[in-house]
């Protein structure tokens, strides 16, 4: 078990982007396109974190021509680039699937003051 312990410690991003459920975020992704990259920008409401250590994931969620698109992003994957905090949400849960059956105005959340 030590040396999982060890092999995961080398594969950890070492600044691991601060984020909580609530906040409104930018995921800059790296996407292949043939032979080159380009970053594409992902931007929405963490509505999850799951898990911890190396298997940490977060789930963000946006609405797009009326549709709403959830993505999970693992935190220390090398294909997200960065991730850029907007806005900190005041939350009272650790899930927010609740955002899911909402529309308009009632579907945001309240930023921390």
């Amino acid at each position: 078990m030590d040396a999982l312990k060890i092999i995961e410690q080398g594969s950890m991003k070492a600044e691991a982007p601060q984020i909580e459920v609530g906040d409104l975020v930018k995921v800059h992704v790296k996407i292949k396109e043939g032979q080159k990259y380009r970053i594409q920008v992902f931007e929405g409401t963490v509505i999850a974190k799951k898990h911890g250590g190396i298997n940490e994931t977060f789930t963000v969620r946006r609405v797009a021509h009326g549709v709403g698109i959830e993505r999970v992003f693992p935190v220390h994957s090398p294909v997200v680039e960065k991730v850029e905090v907007i806005r900190n949400g005041k939350v009272r849960r650790a899930k927010l699937y609740y955002l899911r059956d909402r529309v308009g105005k009632a579907a945001k959340v309240k930023s921390k003051v």
